[in-house]
């Protein structure tokens, strides 16, 4: 039962289509101990900013049904920690594709950290978080203006002359495919969706929000249906691959969300329930294709 499970990402090999999400397996490195990393298509690394990043306060973890919401606040050592550390340090180990995930909250931000990546030889793809919000407008996030994300892909592009541009859009928006399509009109080799949605908790005993932050970010299997059509909205209304995220727990979601469009698929929130999802997943793959009459994983994709 030999499948063939290797996709294409803007001239990217991947042996198959599973990445771990960036926040949800660190820089690789933390999980080297547990199993091969070899074994995954790729990773998307923890996000990084220009200086190191504390976070914000605990808590920052609270449960809720079917999922989880994480204040964690971009907690990171640095982009040049990141290409002169670990980057460096997982290639010694992993031969995958590598996806830098780079956050800013400036475009200058954005620039600087773009630019260090594009030119750091182990990063393969570089993955933009648009849903950092913007200082300099009065902290509305990038990611939530068609304008401002085609303005922060634009700035992106004229610094990334070696690694393929993938943007990554927030889900907590009117209309997402407003804002995909201004970023691939700005310049985007491919797109990331989604990050999480806006959420929150509240302690009924001490009558205050669980998060010290008071809202987070809400991942985990409940937002699968809603992630999977906003993948197929996207992958319909542009012309650049996508990297389909959200709630993906077993290899009929990776299935689902090819069939949706995705060219390939990330695993988040189920990392941290399960620290061997991703491996788990990629096994199961060969099978679920046999079940489903598939020999070659790549002729699903785009399909409904």
């Amino acid at each position: 039962m030999v499948k063939d499970l290797s996709v294409n990402l803007c001239g990217k090999s991947l042996r198959n289509p599973v990445v771990p999400a960036s926040g949800t397996f660190g820089f690789g490195l933390e999980l080297a101990d547990s199993f091969d990393l070899n074994v995954l298509g790729g990773i998307s690394l923890k996000g990084s900013t220009r200086e190191a990043r504390y976070g914000n306060p605990v808590p920052r973890i609270a449960e809720a049904q079917s999922g989880m919401l994480n204040a964690v606040g971009l907690q990171n050592p640095g982009i040049d920690v990141l290409v002169n550390s670990k980057v460096p340090a997982l290639r010694k180990i992993y031969n995958g594709c590598v996806i830098a995930n780079i956050s800013g909250f400036s475009l200058d931000e954005y620039r600087e950290c773009c630019a260090k990546a594009d030119t750091c030889e182990g990063i393969d793809i570089i993955e933009v978080n648009i849903s950092c919000p913007n200082v300099h407008n009065g902290g509305m996030a990038f990611g939530t203006n068609p304008n401002a994300a085609a303005e922060v892909t634009k700035a992106v592009r004229e610094v990334c002359s070696q690694k393929p541009v993938f943007i990554k859009l927030s889900p907590n928006v009117t209309d997402i495919v407003a804002i995909a399509r201004a970023c691939e009109n700005a310049g985007a080799d491919g797109l990331t969706l989604v990050n999480t949605f806006l959420g929150m908790r509240i302690d009924i005993a001490r009558r205050k929000p669980i998060l010290a932050n008071t809202t987070g970010g809400y991942s985990g299997a409940a937002i699968f249906p809603i992630a999977l059509r906003m993948v197929y909205q996207v992958a319909h209304a542009c012309s650049i691959p996508v990297m389909g995220c959200g709630g993906v727990t077993s290899a009929r979601d990776v299935l689902e969300m090819m069939m949706a469009g995705a060219t390939a698929v990330q695993v988040g929130a189920e990392n941290l329930r399960n620290p061997f999802a991703c491996p788990e997943i990629i096994e199961a793959l060969p099978l679920e294709m046999e079940r489903l009459g598939i020999q070659d994983i790549k002729e699903i994709i785009k399909t409904v």
